[in-house]
């Protein structure tokens, strides 16, 4: 019997910091697991100094993706759900002007910011986004240890070691869901939902309460993320010098409204009271989506939703919902969007890849627009069938989708991205749920599998390298 990998909702929508979920959430989780190797090995107090290897795309991008910052403060002891944001800099200038690292803020070694951590532009087998830690201990020995960070903040080493304890996972889920044609199978012979498959599933992981407030602080942070950037002016770091549009976008849209709010809860409760058209939707979605990925870009705090470079198509859609569509909608609608989202993710990631360094943007936006169109279905009334069709539909439209960062940075065009994903989900829930899905002319399944097939056939180039498409086109003279 084939053996699938479990993958929960919490794999496919995590609390982190941006830019990147591969590169830059991914490298910090792998600086977390190689200083967990060192403890159990028990010689994190015998290293003396240590080096870092990044390689392909980790090192193309690396600096525009903050991925040698981020992999810092992962050997410094930092985690990015619980970190301060707001003292990362400070924190990375002190490394830098002092030339000292503690380690896991328990061994104080040198460190040479500039010198050791190398970028590498080849790249290495197993996968685009490769990184090496080197530690050199007291007596001499040399300790080396390899990760690639696969996209999502996912990371694995290549041999998969972690593999066999999802597998082991995965035996006491009761739906064994590969493809989306199981997913539909289990609703209809069950008699439930997208959401209630995926809640029993989630079940044989965790309680009914820690399902309940894992996704609780997911939407929050979500909802967080949004009121930030729509309330934060200025400039991008990164030399772009892209200003950031959601503040004006919100200003401009609540000016006729005179309530003041002081939480995200109140500015959402505000947004309701406006009357909107068609513009105005558009607007909203765009400054919903824009204000998430702002943040993202300024190494903020956002869900991977299935990628940080995503982040903002999954939330707009959510608070589309939740002030445009559903005045009466409450955080339980939110926690069945996120579980149907969820699972629609982990299809593409066992049948193609969310890493725009394997598959371009397609992996991204076009995946977070398939999750979302999926979910918004579901919560208007859509069937299963319906839900999945959406969900093809989105990604459909997305197929071929390039991933051509400018300067390496997750700004331009990647932040606009997630504005057009956002409203590609809604109007692909809107076709789904006016159409009989038993005469869908392409299944989900093979929109995946087309998308698997599109990411091998693209060039290396759109890959996430900054080596093609804009990001050669347009140049730092141009900005």
């Amino acid at each position: 019997m084939k053996k699938i990998e479990c993958i929960s909702v919490f794999d496919m929508l995590k609390i982190g910091v941006g830019p990147s979920s591969s590169h830059t959430l991914g490298p910090w989780r792998a600086s977390q697991r190689w200083i967990e190797e060192l403890k159990d090995a028990n010689i994190l107090h015998r290293v003396k100094n240590i080096s870092v290897h990044l390689y392909g795309s980790l090192s193309l991008t690396g600096i525009g993706h903050a991925t040698d910052i981020a992999t810092v403060l992962g050997l410094c002891g930092h985690d990015p759900v619980t970190m301060d944001t707001s003292i990362i800099n400070s924190e990375i200038d002190k490394i830098k002007s002092s030339k000292k690292l503690d380690l896991d803020k328990s061994n104080l070694i040198d460190f040479d910011f500039k010198k050791d951590i190398e970028f590498h532009h080849d790249f290495l087998e197993f996968h685009p986004n490769g990184m090496t830690y080197v530690a050199h201990l007291e007596n001499g020995d040399k300790i080396e240890s390899s990760f690639f960070s696969i996209g999502g903040g996912f990371v694995v080493k290549e041999e998969r070691e972690n593999a066999k304890q999802k597998i082991e996972e995965f035996k006491s889920f009761p739906f064994s869901i590969e493809k989306a044609t199981d997913l539909e199978k289990f609703c209809k012979e069950e008699n439930k939902t997208i959401a209630e498959i995926v809640m029993e599933n989630e079940r044989s992981l965790r309680s009914d309460e820690e399902i309940h407030n894992e996704l609780k602080k997911i939407w929050e942070t979500m909802l967080e993320s949004m009121y930030i950037g729509s309330h934060t002016e200025g400039e991008l770091p990164g030399g772009l010098r892209v200003t950031r549009r959601a503040a004006k976008m919100n200003k401009k849209l609540l000016e006729e409204l005179h309530n003041t709010y002081d939480s995200p809860q109140e500015w959402m409760e505000t947004i309701r009271k406006k009357e909107v058209k068609f513009r105005q939707i558009l607007q909203w979605v765009s400054c919903f989506a824009i204000s998430v990925n702002e943040v993202n870009a300024s190494l903020g705090r956002v869900v991977t939703a299935p990628t940080n470079g995503s982040s903002g198509t999954l939330p707009a859609v959510m608070m589309y919902y939740m002030t445009i569509e559903n005045h009466k909608a409450d955080f339980e609608d939110m926690k069945r969007f996120m579980l149907v989202a969820g699972e629609i993710g982990s299809l593409f990631k066992k049948g193609a890849t969310i890493s725009a360094a394997m598959g371009g943007c397609q992996a991204e936006i076009g995946v977070s627009s398939a999750m979302a169109a999926g979910a918004l279905t579901d919560l208007m009334g859509g069937s299963t069938e319906q839900a999945l069709m959406a969900s093809e539909i989105a990604m459909e439209h997305h197929l071929g989708l390039t991933c051509d960062p400018i300067a390496g940075l997750v700004q331009v065009p990647c932040i606009e991205r997630n504005s057009m994903g956002a409203i590609k989900a809604i109007n692909a829930a809107e076709i789904a749920m006016e159409s009989d899905a038993s005469k869908a002319k392409v299944p989900l399944d093979k929109v995946i599998n087309t998308m698997w097939e599109t990411a091998q056939d693209m060039n290396t180039k759109y890959k996430e390298t900054s080596k093609g498409g804009l990001a050669v086109n347009v140049g730092l003279s141009d900005c």
